[in-house]
């Protein structure tokens, strides 16, 4: 008995290495009901969609179907684990620029916003950008309100994001030539007086 626990590592190699992944917040976005009609009555069913983030610029969206809803929330969670991108974020609190995507019919602008605004965004949006750990955005959809549409057009939208870090590294340039130089207005209004 011994040794076959040894061969399994114990049976606490896959429990460990979960434990110690970075935690998740969760947030379920919009659970569906369906039924199909079959010859003793009706079995329902039940589509959970889930936006999974460490708050710290990871995020990632799952689906989950399943008979129960727990299920359903439970498969859910585990492919927006799967499934999550890194974006880069302003300062830990907002975009580096303003960005659109879309998909099918829903369209996603998105815009940068000073410190305070907080999060301007309507339904599925506004929990993608709280799982993200964004601040203060201003957002605005137009076209589809299907929530699956919606946080598929804001990923597409985020995965467009770039740092001036990345874009200078692209380049072989530095930062500081990458992002647009700014007037000394204050220091010239300070000699004058």
């Amino acid at each position: 008995m011994a040794e076959r626990e040894n061969k399994r590592g114990g049976g606490r190699g896959r429990r460990d290495r979960e434990e110690q992944a970075p935690e998740f917040a969760d947030r379920l976005v919009a659970i569906n009901r369906v039924s199909k009609t079959v010859k003793g009555g009706k079995r329902f069913g039940f589509a959970a969609l889930v936006v999974v983030g460490d708050q710290k610029g990871r995020v990632g969206f799952g689906k989950g179907k399943a008979k129960e809803v727990p299920e359903a929330i439970r498969k859910a969670t585990e492919q927006a684990k799967r499934k999550m991108i890194r974006v880069p974020l302003k300062e830990g609190r907002t975009l580096h620029h303003d960005a659109k995507g879309h998909h099918g019919a829903g369209k996603i602008t998105m815009r940068t916003a000073p410190q305070g605004t907080g999060i301007i965004a309507g339904g599925p949006m506004r929990a993608v950008f709280e799982m993200l750990g964004v601040q203060d955005v201003v957002a605005k959809s137009t076209g589809s309100q299907n929530p699956y549409a919606m946080i598929h057009a804001t990923l597409d939208a985020l995965r467009n994001q770039q740092s001036p870090r990345n874009v200078a590294q692209r380049r072989g340039k530095k930062v500081a030539d990458i992002l647009p130089k700014r007037d000394d207005a204050p220091a010239a209004e300070t000699e004058e007086a």
